[in-house]
């Protein structure tokens, strides 16, 4: 078995695209949630709030036959992976076009403009607005291909759509790649562009946020006052590579990912299950060789959802005991679907290597529904760690674990 390590890491959210900018607005309490005015007119949609990137600009090398099979997710994914090939030391790298590095994204969907126009033509029965890279632009893969074709990279290449686990999943099955000596190097994680549909999905099922009037009130992860959770949009993005070939370039090694567990419940499309949330953490510390006692501290999904909230929580405690410390930056970018277990391993790393952890935004009094955890509230807290882990569960009872090593 080879063992895998991180080696750069990116990655863009309503509040920053790099840990300076992100980490301080976490410490201001400044979220990336605002009032979506532009929504006003679905007048079926209860929610207007939501957590939007309104400063991404492509970057200006980028060309325009490269843009062209791009709709917005895949800028945001392409932008987080060249600035995580740089922080690697591999962009603009040969090396990593001859098949030894490989790509493993997702995201829920792929560009819903796209979608529109397909609709638009089985509606209207015109084909307006679509060429030929319109289902390029659209189909589930659309990430992991494009970021695959931008840089040229010829290995293996996992999609990964599996909704709030896209990213994680994409961390997880790259790390297994290189792990079983498939390849010594993977793009990993995940994307997802705000569309208002996302909100609609939620809004459904009387899940969003009604605090419109209010933006910097919600969401509310594990908060008895919770309302319901609130959409974002982001990238992220990891290098993933195998320990001796990042030591014989004279890598920086960030982490080392040494568990990964992912399961499904098989009982119902939307409710958690709670044994089978627990068995995907289970899993992971199996694949790492540790017992729970070994975990300093727990990224939890945190969505703002009551079920959500209390299953994941309830599992979490059932594991790890009352003692374990657990937070979700959902609370300051919502929820950013696909791109949240990416976003969330990057900085699940990141605090452990500052030995100060990010809190729970808006966090006042604890669900009592909730398990019994330590939860982190209203200001980073220092702690040292050897080991954490990152939390991810999806619709269609889909369960990710993900545990990362400080590298000494």
């Amino acid at each position: 078995m080879k063992r895998v390590v991180v080696t750069g890491m990116a990655g863009i959210t309503s509040i920053g695209s790099d840990w300076e900018t992100i980490a301080a607005n976490f410490a201001a309490n400044r979220s990336g949630i605002r009032r979506m005015d532009e929504w006003d007119r679905f007048s079926e949609l209860n929610t207007r709030l939501a957590g939007p990137i309104d400063d991404f600009q492509v970057p200006a090398h980028w060309t325009r036959k490269q843009l062209r099979s791009m709709g917005r997710v895949s800028r945001l994914a392409v932008a987080a992976a060249e600035q995580a090939l740089a922080d690697a030391g591999l962009l603009g790298e040969e090396s990593i076009k001859d098949g030894r590095m490989g790509v493993s994204c997702g995201s829920s969907t792929g560009s819903t403009d796209e979608i529109k126009a397909f609709g638009n033509m089985l509606l209207n029965s015109v084909a307006e607005g679509l060429n030929a890279n319109s289902y390029v632009r659209m189909m589930p893969h659309t990430t992991a291909a494009n970021i695959s074709i931008f840089f040229g990279l010829t290995g293996r290449l996992i999609p990964t759509s599996s909704a709030c686990t896209s990213g994680s999943h994409g961390i997880g099955y790259a790390y297994e790649a290189i792990k079983f000596g498939r390849l010594p190097l993977m793009l990993a994680g995940g994307a997802e562009e705000l569309c208002p549909t996302e909100a609609m999905v939620f809004d459904a099922l009387y899940a969003t946020s009604l605090k419109n009037d209010a933006p910097q009130t919600s969401p509310r992860p594990y908060d008895k006052g919770r309302d319901g959770l609130v959409i974002g949009e982001g990238a992220g993005i990891l290098v993933l590579e195998e320990l001796e070939h990042a030591l014989a370039r004279g890598a920086k090694i960030h982490a080392e990912i040494v568990g990964f567990g992912s399961n499904a419940d098989g009982q119902h499309a939307t409710r958690p299950e709670l044994s089978t949330m627990r068995r995907a953490m289970e899993l992971a510390l199996e694949d790492a060789g540790l017992e729970p006692s070994a975990i300093g501290y727990v990224n939890g999904h945190g969505t703002a959802t009551e079920q959500g909230d209390i299953a994941e929580t309830l599992a979490t405690s059932s594991l790890f005991g009352e003692h374990m410390p657990i937070s979700s930056q959902k609370s300051f970018l919502g929820h950013t679907l696909g791109a949240c277990g990416a976003l969330e391993s990057w900085f699940s790393i990141e605090m452990m290597n500052r030995d100060l952890y990010v809190h729970t935004f808006n966090l006042d009094e604890v669900d009592p529904q909730c398990g019994k955890l330590d939860y982190l509230r209203n200001e980073f807290r220092p702690m040292s760690h050897e080991y954490v882990m990152n939390n991810n569960f999806a619709f269609g009872g889909v369960n990710t674990s993900l545990i990362f090593r400080r590298w000494r």
